[in-house]
């Protein structure tokens, strides 16, 4: 059994992750979106980026990148606020 060959490139860890980060925050801010959407939103930027920007020729790589770059912009933010949260109540 052969298993299929996943490239991981310099645009998907340093660029569509970032993309997604920011643009699920932009979103956030401006349209003024309850706290349980927004992973669902991340999620669906993630894929519409993987999708039609850098997969447009595999649906199937598509796919299972838009996943990677949505959980990775939402597992991203928790940890820093996560982080953020502990240094604030560790010098109080």
């Amino acid at each position: 059994m052969d298993f299929p060959t996943i490239h991981t490139n310099f645009w998907d860890a340093v660029i569509a992750v970032p993309c997604v980060l920011v643009l699920t925050q932009l979103i956030k801010i401006f349209l003024k979106l309850p706290k349980q959407f927004v992973p669902t939103i991340a999620l669906i930027i993630g894929l519409a980026i993987s999708i039609f920007i850098s997969h447009r020729h595999n649906i199937v790589a598509g796919l299972f990148m838009g996943w990677f770059y949505g959980y990775a912009a939402i597992g991203s933010y928790a940890s820093l606020k996560t982080t953020i949260i502990y240094f604030r109540n560790k010098s109080k």
